[in-house]
């Protein structure tokens, strides 16, 4: 199964882990798409994220 994340909210205002956290998912900006495999560790930083992200499963 992978998870399709969606970057919907900036990281401006976000603390350096937040943004950290969002760069090393491969989300750049507002809008930005990408599709991760998923893992423990990929579920653990959405999870910190999951005030600027939105999560959907694809197969």
């Amino acid at each position: 199964m992978q998870l399709k994340v969606t970057q919907v909210k900036s990281v401006i205002g976000g603390n350096d882990a937040q943004r950290s956290t969002v760069r090393g998912l491969g989300l750049k900006r507002i809008g930005d798409v990408v599709v991760k495999e998923d893992r423990p560790e990929i579920r653990g930083m959405i999870n910190a994220v999951r005030h600027l992200v939105t999560v959907e499963e694809v197969d």
